[in-house]
């Protein structure tokens, strides 16, 4: 909650303040929904607050308010993400004198409420399969040490009976747009790096896949379905035959 300094010190009254607050945090709510959870550009909200207003500090003031409200009201923490990496040359190398042509900051709505309670009011249980498909995605590029060619990783997904070119795919329609949201949501970054035979696409994990409360819990559901794939062994299973829809139901951190 701002201080009666902070609002003298931006020449805005508490209600107009609310009122700016409010926008941000229906906005911050709707873009979240309507473009699957992708980040939400600081400059968008921005906008929104300097559409009337031209005070240089009220912009922080506003958003850190807004994200103090949607964690008491909603229990959603509004993340911050900032992306440092620098744009890769054609030669695939980072150029060091080439501005990064993503983002400096976004943010992201994260859940923060107990997983029961997330589970029983919240969760898109007829979603379960994009949770479930992003859960695998982001393991295989983990196993794969964080960065995995694009022909590898098709390699590995159509062993789970997904190939690149299924346009009609009866859970996950397109694959490719699938896996392209991915990367959209800040979970993996694409790049194209120069090798001998040409260019080629590598993904590696990005900033969410990268945080701690994803990779701490990504790290103990890759040993417990190893674990399980070693008892479906047993009795004769493949390991995602039987261990996927247990995977799929057990994420709920994206």
């Amino acid at each position: 909650m701002a201080t009666s300094d902070e609002l003298a010190q931006v020449d805005i009254s508490t209600e107009e303040k609310d009122k700016l607050v409010a926008e941000v945090m229906r906005y911050a709510l709707f873009k979240t929904h309507q473009n699957s959870g992708c980040p939400i550009k600081r400059e968008e909200l921005t906008q929104i607050i300097t559409k009337n207003y031209r005070q240089r500090a009220l912009p922080a003031l506003v958003i850190k308010e807004a994200g103090d409200r949607l964690a008491a009201t909603f229990g959603y923490e509004m993340r911050e993400l900032q992306r440092t990496r620098a744009t890769s040359t054609r030669s695939g190398r980072p150029s060091s004198q080439q501005p990064s042509n993503l983002d400096a900051k976004s943010y992201v709505l994260v859940s923060k409420l107990d997983p029961e309670v997330y589970s029983k009011y919240v969760e898109d249980k007829e979603r379960a399969h994009v949770s479930g498909f992003a859960f695998v995605v982001i393991s295989i590029v983990h196993v794969a040490g964080g960065k995995i060619s694009e022909e590898d990783l098709w390699r590995q997904l159509k062993r789970l009976g997904l190939n690149e070119t299924d346009e009609d795919h009866p859970v996950l329609r397109n694959n490719k747009q699938a896996l392209e949201l991915l990367v959209q949501q800040r979970y993996l970054l694409k790049e194209k790096i120069a090798g001998p035979e040409g260019h080629s696409m590598v993904y590696e994990l990005a900033e969410r896949a990268l945080d701690e409360s994803i990779s701490s819990k990504l790290k103990e559901y890759i040993s417990q379905v190893i674990a399980f794939s070693i008892t479906c062994s047993i009795n004769s299973y493949k390991m995602f035959g039987c261990g996927h829809k247990y995977s799929y139901s057990r994420m709920k951190w994206i």
